[in-house]
This record gives C-alpha cells, structure tokens and sequence, in this order.
C-alpha cells in the first residue's frame, strides 16, 4: 500500500521533490558536500561536471549552467528538469551513457546505486570512468543503514524507499573498484536521512572506449 502510494507520488516530479525536500532538509548538506567537495565554480567555464541520476535537476544549481549536464533514466524528470532547471539534460542509463570518452571533469552520484544492483552499479562505474578525464573526481552519496538506533524516521524512511540495494559501507567501497581509488569518506546527516559519502578519483590505467556524444536541445524545444 505505501509503495503504491510512493510510486504514485514520485510520477508527480513536482511534488515528489517538494515533498523530498521536506524529509532531507531542503538538501542542504548535500549541498555544503557538492561546493566543498567539487568546488564546481572555481575556473568558472574550464570544467564540465556530468550529474548522473539528476532526476528533477535539483542540484544543477550547484554548478555554473554552462558546466552542467544531467542524466536519468525517467523521461518524465528530465522533461521537468529540462524546463525549470539551468544547464543541460539527456535520458540515459547506466548501462551506456552517450558520451565521448574524457567529457567531463567531474561527476556526481547522488541516491542513485542503492536502486541498483551490484552488476549494474559495476557497469555504469566502469562507463563514468570512461566519459571522465584523467585525474578526475567521482563525487558519491548514498544511504546507509542508519547508524541512530533511535533515528525511528530515518528507519521508516528506508523501509519505504523504492531502493532494494541500501549497502552497507563496505559494499559500497567493494562495488566502486577497481574504476575509482577512495581519497576520503565520511557520514552525513540529511534530515532524518543518514548518508554515506565518497570522493573518489579516477584510476588510469583501465582503458576508455570511444563513443559518440549525443546533441543537446532544451526539453521542448
């Protein structure tokens, strides 16, 4: 019954990240990790950032419109994203994102992996390496388990969460090599929400394969 009731409101883009912003604080520390982690502004028009899994868009304007382009796998998102959010949007999935090797010079992973399983995450981890360039950073955040036994909120948050694939944070670590070395990791705390993050840098020495980068338009135009 609840997730019936969650998938019918998250077919709603508006109010599902209203709704979303209420449970995690407005986003906020999501938010501080992006700006301290990427610094997404310095060199202003010199890096491009790819937001993989950007759903509504809601944290393209942590980065410079020029910079940012944003990914899914739901249309319906990306249409929404595309009218209302700055920057730059395409329907994509894991399992084969439309880039030229070396596009981007950072990317984010955000609540994307625990809707996954763990061959699809090693796939699209191996394709972010791909469209990254080298000595690039690979910003993720994802659910834990939260560590607050008394974090009832937080617990009933996850019970209800679309995501089968909530991993501990040795899994998580285990699934992101050999693309991706660990520089740091830490938990944050997002609304009742317990998160874990990971700034990652590109390993070299795996090979990237070409493909051909996609065309962008603005959703309706």
């Amino acid at each position: 019954m609840f997730q019936t009731l969650l998938d019918k409101l998250s077919a709603h883009p508006g109010l599902w990240g209203f709704l979303r912003r209420v449970v995690e604080d407005g986003f906020d520390a999501e938010k501080d990790v992006i700006r301290r982690e990427l610094d997404p502004w310095r060199d202003r028009g010199k890096r491009q950032f790819l937001d993989f899994g950007c759903g509504t868009g809601e944290f393209s304007i942590c980065f410079p419109p020029e910079s940012y382009t944003g990914v899914d796998i739901a249309r319906h998102y990306i249409h929404y994203a595309g009218r209302r959010r700055p920057g730059r949007y395409a329907v994509m999935s894991g399992a084969g994102l439309g880039f030229a090797s070396g596009s981007f010079d950072g990317a984010l992973v955000l609540g994307v992996f625990h809707h996954l399983p763990d061959d699809l995450v090693r796939t699209t981890l191996a394709d972010l390496h791909r469209v990254l360039r080298p000595g690039a950073a690979l910003l993720v955040m994802e659910d834990i388990p939260s560590p607050r036994p008394w974090n009832v909120l937080g617990h009933l948050m996850h019970w209800l969460d679309r995501g089968d694939y909530i991993r501990q944070d040795d899994a998580y670590r285990a699934l992101m090599q050999p693309y991706f070395s660990l520089r740091r990791s830490y938990h944050i705390k997002s609304g009742i929400c317990d998160l874990a993050v990971y700034v990652l840098d590109r390993l070299d020495q795996w090979e990237a394969v070409e493909s051909e980068a996609p065309v962008f338009r603005r959703v309706g135009e």
